[in-house]
């Protein structure tokens, strides 16, 4: 799909993660023990864009960091800790080959729960991007209007009883 034409929003059917992971080179001259680790990361999207039963969802990936959309924390942590799937053999011999030069390269994540209607999306003059690339994309109008709108809890007129908009609000 090209150029997204108008304003849209992201819908996805049920609660959902995202999980954010990255790698800063503190020392690039070190690079046979980093290299290894950046290369790892498409294979295993492949991998997981292979097996649509994993959970997994679809990735977008920018500058060393991939956002990552699972179905639940559960099917992330299966696929991580999985022996005969690409990262578990990939972060071992990682842990092996850095041991204790650690600053050479750093890697992070974080993991977000996303609860159903408990987000909100909009994208305008571009590609589907984000939850828009993995979700279904529909028109932010009427209610999806504005950003209020859009973090309704489907099938209620008001913002999520204790959300930080409904906190914003009052």
């Amino acid at each position: 799909m090209g150029v997204i034409p108008s304003r849209m929003t992201a819908e996805i059917e049920g609660d959902f993660v995202v999980f954010l992971i990255g790698m800063r080179i503190n020392k690039p001259w070190k690079i046979h023990k980093w290299l290894p680790v950046f290369l790892a990361m498409p294979r295993m999207l492949k991998e997981l864009e292979a097996h649509p039963e994993s959970g997994f969802l679809g990735h977008i990936s920018s500058l060393g960091v991939f956002v990552q959309y699972w179905r639940s924390f559960e099917h992330l942590e299966s696929y991580a800790r999985n022996e005969d799937r690409q990262h578990w053999p990939a972060w071992t011999a990682f842990n092996k080959r850095v041991g204790s030069s650690r600053g050479d390269v750093g890697i992070w994540h974080e993991t977000y729960q996303a609860r159903a209607g408990e987000y909100e999306t909009v994208y305008s003059g571009m590609p589907p991007f984000g939850l828009g690339k993995v979700g279904k994309l529909v028109p932010a109008s009427g209610r999806r209007e504005s950003a209020r709108g859009r973090f309704v809890r489907p099938g209620s007129d008001a913002p999520h009883a204790g959300s930080s908009v409904e906190r914003a609000l009052t």
